[in-house]
């Protein structure tokens, strides 16, 4: 698939634009089969199955459902397993398919499942050909999908650094089509809303290229899904760049986290977080890279804590700071679902809301 027979979308547009369609049609009773199963077209690790949980998220908000994912790596079936093991009837008469553990899903009223057809374009042509009754039938062989059941399909391009097969164009006629870009804003929206490490989302914003780079020689390189492994790394092991950097090359390539590591040096030369978030004191700093990674800090330990007097006494210290970093703090604070009503009680935020401020 080319760029010119799709619109591109990044993943929180993608998000917006599918959760309404299903919660309209959900609050209006039409069934999924009236609407397309889906097909997103994009490169390794852009946040395709991180949206498919976050709309995922957004039916369960808006209604009074239970959303259940069933995540099918197609790469790893053949064709037969989508329709299940013959065996014999009972006078061993007639074969009979057992039903595959994919369509065990709970067809109660309450309940909405997302089958999620993922890396549908790595697996072999004949494995996507018996995904054809699924998207456009939602059956295989006997085997039928329950009502309340959406289907979703992801995978790679042809073009991108992964392997990837050419989509049958009678399976292609079957799917909405879908091209999601990497996006560094809708990136850090769901960086800051998911605790993402303050030395990740500082670099990526303070240089948004740093996101998706896949076209160097290394086996490693980064994209959201390994900038999130590096995240996991410096949270759950260790802050110590230079213990787990043999980890941090390994997720995003020896070049990248060459930079990285330069970048995590300057984090040494801040004011302290602790002091402006319990006191609102603190150094003020004018270099644009001090201001981000500062902004970094502040928003993930105010997101760990969730301290209504750490808010107003950051912000506090905010108001001595350039606008252009007070309004950035505020709208990083807004993002983030346990903070907003802090934000919201907060003098400076309404009145930067009165003025023009977007959150």
């Amino acid at each position: 698939m080319s760029n010119l027979e799709m619109r591109e979308l990044n993943v929180n547009q993608m998000i917006r634009l599918l959760s309404k369609a299903y919660i309209s049609l959900i609050k209006n009773s039409i069934p999924f089969r009236s609407f397309p199963s889906v097909m997103l077209w994009g490169p390794p690790g852009v946040g395709k199955s991180q949206g498919i949980r976050e709309i995922a998220g957004e039916i369960e908000k808006h209604t009074d459902k239970t959303v259940k994912i069933t995540d099918v790596r197609l790469l790893l079936f053949n064709p037969v397993d989508l329709r299940g093991i013959p065996t014999a009837n009972e006078d061993r008469t007639l074969a009979v398919w057992l039903k595959p553990q994919i369509f065990q899903m709970d067809s109660s009223d309450d309940v909405v499942n997302i089958l999620f057809l993922d890396e549908i374009t790595a697996a072999p042509t004949s494995v996507q050909a018996a995904a054809y009754q699924i998207t456009l039938d939602r059956t295989v062989g006997e085997h039928r999908l329950p009502e309340n059941c959406i289907v979703i399909a992801a995978g790679n391009r042809v073009t991108d650094r992964s392997v990837s097969f050419n989509m049958p164009k009678a399976l292609a006629n079957r799917l909405c089509h879908f091209e999601i870009s990497g996006d560094s804003t809708s990136w850090h929206d769901w960086a800051v809303k998911n605790g993402i490490h303050p030395y990740v989302t500082g670099f990526i914003e303070y240089n948004s290229t740093n996101l998706i780079r896949s076209d160097g020689p290394e086996l490693a390189f980064p994209t959201p899904r390994s900038w999130e492994m590096v995240s996991n790394i410096l949270n759950y092991v260790s802050h110590d760049i230079q213990a787990v950097y043999p980890m941090i090359s390994g997720c995003i390539g020896e070049s990248m986290a060459g930079q990285f590591r330069q970048w995590t040096e300057i984090y040494d030369a801040l004011p302290d977080y602790r002091t402006i978030l319990c006191h609102g004191e603190g150094e003020t700093v004018k270099e644009r890279e001090l201001q981000i990674a500062l902004k970094s800090m502040l928003v993930f330990y105010a997101g760990k804590l969730r301290k209504k007097e750490y808010i107003d006494n950051s912000i506090s210290y905010a108001c001595r700071m350039p606008w252009s970093f007070r309004g950035k703090l505020l709208q990083d604070y807004y993002r983030i679902p346990e903070l907003r009503e802090f934000v919201k009680q907060n003098d400076v935020f309404a009145t930067a809301v009165r003025d023009g401020l977007k959150c």
